[in-house]
């Protein structure tokens, strides 16, 4: 599932609000040469690692405990839904506090809080609400490591980070579903979830050998300080005050339509496999299909893609997102289903393209709030989707609500790029930091 993270710009390598990136391409290797990315790239992708044997163990634990679509995903939207009570306020603590030690903490707590969702007879409503809690921590989290993020990599190399990371959690998502049926199935969803508790102090400790430390950003002095309110409250300004970044906004809100299909997988796979043992193995290969496609489209679109065609193709990529899904609506076999659902993912590579214009107009102090503010919003429109998608398909069945999902993404995606080009072709001067009092 992937979002816009602001990037730092600075002295001559600054560029225009238009979108364009430099000349010179960074290639992989200088990326993965740099050992602090290389401990971010780890500890994301060995942390998210086990969140896909969660996401999956807890997936199959609620279906089987209540057989209800609904409950299921219910659940599953709790992974989405808590940053729009705390997101755009937590996120400022990456613009308050060292970034490197926001992780740390975050990584720490989220490793206790999931370690108690592994103990077995936990209560379905505690379990709910430690997951509610795990999730809001991601928030900061998130913002730190993208705000830290351009302090590792500059100029054109943070575009082939960004890339290779995109690339890197797709994969590992894909994988992690993919496998983790399996090993839900070998091992019991309890003791995924303590695997996944265990991610995430590995996690901790990779940032605490890999990153070195680095003072918070400046605030002018405790008296000076902003409070959280005016930080959240000048950062959408910041993103939604101009007509070019609330469109690049929108574009990666779009997932919210096409991710609506992982979260009720499970009472999709109910109707597609014909022994009940395989509803963690079918289930995880659905899960496992849009990342796979993302995978696919993220190496083509950023190896083979010119910058600015890339932004040219934007809109056309966000509608191939979402119009694979409408065939749903004909219950095609479960390897048409898989492959509707890579296409649909290969579409989301216009994601690469709508961060790389977003981050590019963004003041280095103010990322940490703009990217928790946008990724605030991008999982509550995920959390809402699916949990909508869950009421209509308890009434209506799975397939016919992941079709209209997909019809309604495209009309959206239909709209955006016809707002895109509009913005082009009226380019806006870069945008200002703003006040945060």
């Amino acid at each position: 599932m992937a979002a816009t993270k602001p990037e730092r710009l600075s002295g001559r390598h600054r560029r225009a609000s238009d979108g364009r990136a430099s000349d010179r391409r960074a290639t992989y290797g200088e990326v993965i040469a740099i050992g602090e990315f290389r401990a971010l790239w780890y500890a994301q992708g060995l942390s998210l690692l086990g969140d896909q044997f969660a996401q999956v163990a807890l997936a199959v634990l609620v279906y089987n405990r209540t057989q209800s679509a609904l409950a299921t995903a219910a659940v599953y939207a709790l992974t989405y839904l808590p940053p729009i009570l705390g997101g755009p306020f937590l996120a400022g603590l990456a613009d308050r506090y060292a970034r490197r030690g926001v992780m740390i903490w975050c990584d720490v707590v989220r490793a206790v809080l999931v370690a108690l969702m592994a103990v077995p007879g936990m209560p379905f409503a505690v379990l709910c609400v430690l997951v509610f809690c795990v999730v809001l921590l991601s928030a900061p989290f998130s913002a730190a490591r993208a705000a830290l993020l351009p302090e590792i990599l500059e100029d054109d190399r943070y575009v082939a980070g960004s890339a290779l990371q995109n690339m890197t959690n797709q994969a590992v998502q894909m994988l992690g579903f993919a496998v983790g049926g399996a090993v839900i199935a070998a091992m019991g969803p309890y003791r995924a979830l303590a695997l996944d508790a265990a991610t995430f102090l590995a996690s901790a400790l990779i940032l605490v050998s890999g990153v070195r430390r680095r003072p918070g950003a400046p605030s002018g002095g405790e008296a000076g300080r902003p409070s959280m309110w005016s930080m959240a409250r000048a950062g959408a300004v910041l993103v939604f005050g101009d007509r070019r970044l609330r469109t690049l906004v929108l574009f990666a809100w779009l997932c919210g339509f096409y991710v609506l299909p992982e979260g009720i997988s499970a009472p999709y796979a109910a109707t597609l496999a014909t022994d009940p043992a395989a509803l963690p193995v079918v289930t995880g290969l659905l899960m496992a299909a849009m990342p796979a496609g993302t995978v696919i489209g993220a190496f083509a679109f950023s190896r083979f893609v010119e910058p600015d065609t890339r932004l040219r193709v934007m809109g056309w990529l966000a509608m191939l997102s979402c119009a694979p899904l409408i065939a749903c609506a004909l219950r095609p076999p479960l390897w048409v289903v898989l492959g509707l659902w890579v296409l649909s993912g290969i579409g989301g590579a216009y994601q690469l393209a709508a961060n790389a214009a977003f981050v590019q107009s963004v003041p280095a102090e103010r990322r940490g709030q703009a990217f928790g503010l946008v990724q605030s919003g991008l999982l509550a429109a995920q959390g809402l989707g699916i949990l909508v998608g869950g009421v209509a398909a308890q009434e209506l069945g799975p397939e016919p609500v992941v079709a209209l999902a997909g019809a309604a993404g495209l009309v959206s995606a239909a709209v955006l790029a016809l707002l895109w080009t509009e913005s082009r072709a009226n380019p806006v001067s870069e945008v200002r930091s703003g006040s945060t009092t």
